[in-house]
């Protein structure tokens, strides 16, 4: 397989020297050693964005790379179409090949299928990254990319380059504290004092038999080690529409109190929704987001939640009364007091990084969707 530090050297013999986008377990070493190297590497809070970041370095000189797991491809193809494509922006696309060969979690199955169609639709020239191709690709990509003038795409598939061998600090990328003091003038909040399996633990016995729509990642999983209930609608995939679904959810049923399970890495793919749930003058809505500052289940890179107040952001957007914990007790009182008034409620739940073993979802797709539907029309 080829090495974290194999991949970042090839990328810089061949001149690339700028390289954005959103993390994906399958080049986990890949980043980690590009968020310490010597050329700039910028974490993505969505595809699209980091689509036009490459279009801007390009424009300053640089020569880009986008870094994504496919179905970030199903997100980025407006800007690719309507800005990369349009304007003729060089950049290389690696994306990571989820569902290659059939074999994959449910939510990557039909991406993995339609991945080198979508980039053929587009006109975006690829192949397929293979252990001894290396430089090969890297040295078409360059002159593809310059000589049309347009991105071009590497597909990753898995095994092809090398994970875990290479520790990942969840300090990387973070920015110097003298840069976070200006941005951020008033005290931060206290370190963490509890895991994200216990803070779900107190979550879930406060909020009853209330209907729960959990982020994908390890909070659905980590959820369900703890309690299983038909009312809880795990996601696994869609990354960033949880709140989305649990306003759709809360317009539906008014009477029904809805509770979103968020994450930080979520939260910051969609932060639009913050403005259409805070917008709102009531709404029977709880959003809890649980934050350990890293995308944890792509390799703990870091998330722009460890120099942005998430809560602050709710609070401007008009959430009625918005809250932000770091301990087992403030959490209680805090869902206590927010189950009793009039929404919408947002708490900012600092977690520590600890993951802890939990299995993944044994429901499919379809048992999920009806059992939750069910538990929430037969309330």
């Amino acid at each position: 397989m080829i090495s974290g530090r194999e991949f970042a050297s090839g990328l810089e013999h061949h001149g690339f020297d700028f390289f954005t986008g959103v993390p994906c377990s399958l080049i986990e070493d890949l980043i980690a050693v590009l968020e310490r190297g010597r050329q700039p590497y910028v974490a993505a809070v969505r595809e699209d964005s980091a689509v036009g970041l490459a279009a801007g370095a390009w424009l300053g000189g640089r020569r880009p790379v986008v870094l994504m797991q496919n179905s970030g491809l199903g997100t980025s193809l407006n800007a690719l179409a309507s800005l990369s494509l349009m304007y003729g922006f060089p950049a290389l696309l690696l994306v990571t090949w989820r569902g290659f060969g059939g074999k994959d979690a449910p939510e990557h199955i039909l991406m993995g299928e339609i991945s080198p169609p979508l980039l053929d639709l587009l006109g975006v020239p690829h192949r397929v990254l293979a252990v001894d191709s290396l430089h090969r690709d890297l040295a078409w990509a360059r002159a593809e990319m310059e000589s049309r003038m347009q991105p071009v795409a590497l597909l990753v598939p898995p095994r092809v380059v090398e994970t875990g061998a290479v520790h990942v600090s969840a300090e990387s990328g973070a920015a110097p504290e003298s840069l976070a003091a200006r941005h951020d003038p008033t005290p931060r909040l206290p370190v963490p004092a509890m895991s994200r399996l216990a803070a779900l633990g107190i979550a879930l016995k406060a909020v009853g038999d209330d209907p729960v729509v959990h982020a994908n990642g390890y909070i659905c999983r980590e959820s369900f080690s703890v309690a299983d209930r038909p009312q809880s609608f795990y996601m696994i995939g869609s990354m960033g529409l949880a709140g989305a679904i649990g306003l759709g959810l809360a317009l539906a049923r008014p009477e029904v109190r809805t509770v979103v399970f968020d994450g930080d890495g979520n939260l910051l793919m969609n932060l639009g929704i913050l403005a259409m749930i805070g917008g709102r003058r009531t709404l029977n809505l709880l959003h809890l987001v649980f934050d350990n500052e890293v995308y944890g289940s792509t390799g703990n890179q870091a998330s722009p939640s460890r120099e942005v107040r998430l809560d602050r952001l709710a609070a401007g957007a008009g959430y009625r009364t918005v809250a932000a914990v770091t301990t087992a007790g403030e959490l209680e009182g805090t869902l206590h007091s927010a189950r009793t008034a009039e929404g919408p409620h947002f708490v900012l739940i600092k977690v520590t990084r600890e993951e802890a073993e939990a299995p993944r979802i044994p429901y499919s797709p379809a048992a999920l969707r009806d059992r939750f539907r069910a538990a929430v029309l037969g309330r």
